[in-house]
């Protein structure tokens, strides 16, 4: 079984392609299970989102691909949601979808893997970053909003690390995300980034699987090509690790698939 649910469209201003594209290319890429997760609106950092005024239509649009296109492969709709205090929206968080992936960007609204913004890496404490980075997603897991943890470990996107073991850094996030029931993705978009591996890395993996945190796949795709992308080298990370299934959603309720 070939799940793959962190995905986006053109509506959050920076993908490139039609859903339907996507949908084809999954299809031809053997994945079973594909979800459309785009940017969640917001009133901060519009550039890289979709309005309010689009969830109604993108719902719309991912349904309508799941009905035309059932005999083939199954759809799911969600949203990637920023976890950032004060700017999250209930429209979001209520919305009637399949999943939420909750993913942070922004330390104090710095969007920390914005190549605009790589200029503030330079004479950072790194290990102070990556302390505030892992409280957030502490936190965001805390929040019991998010069914699946977005690339667990993206604050090292430009390859910076702390001198502190990351296993000792991520350790009370993970444990939260265990308590709070969530999922965590293998997300292949770090494979196209300067680190150039996927997300999350093997030590942190390897502390989820102690805990038993069900892992799911997302290609976090921004363009067709991206779709599938580096899919057998996760699978592998995956089954190294220990694991021998994976999770999907539907109506924020999981299901255990063999991979």
């Amino acid at each position: 079984m070939r799940v793959d649910l962190h995905n986006h469209t053109p509506l959050c201003n920076h993908a490139e392609g039609t859903p339907k594209e996507f949908v084809l290319k999954a299809i031809n890429e053997g994945i079973n299970i594909f979800g459309f997760s785009d940017h969640n609106p917001m009133d901060f950092d519009k550039n890289y989102r979709m309005s309010f005024e689009d969830m109604a239509s993108y719902e719309a649009e991912i349904l309508n691909l799941k009905d035309e296109f059932k005999e083939q492969i199954d759809i799911r709709l969600g949203y990637e949601v920023d976890f950032l205090p004060n700017y999250m929206d209930k429209r979001v968080l209520n919305a009637n979808v399949d999943y939420l992936i909750g993913s942070v960007h922004f330390i104090n609204e710095w969007g920390f893997d914005n190549p605009e913004f790589i200029g503030r890496w330079k004479g950072a404490d790194i290990d102070y970053l990556y302390e505030q980075y892992f409280n957030a997603i502490k936190d965001m897991a805390n929040s019991g909003y998010f069914q699946i943890v977005g690339h667990l470990d993206l604050i090292k996107v430009f390859g910076y690390k702390p001198k502190k073991d990351i296993r000792l850094v991520a350790k009370e996030a993970i444990k939260a995300i265990k308590k709070a029931n969530m999922a965590v993705e293998l997300n292949a978009r770090g494979y196209t980034k300067p680190i150039n591996e996927q997300y999350p890395s093997k030590k942190l993996l390897e502390l989820c699987k102690e805990l038993d945190i069900p892992i799911t796949f997302g290609s976090d795709a921004h363009k067709v090509e991206d779709i599938g992308y580096k899919y057998n080298e996760l699978l592998s990370v995956a089954k190294e690790v220990g694991y021998n299934s994976c999770v999907s959603f539907i109506n924020k309720e999981r299901l255990l698939h063999k991979i």
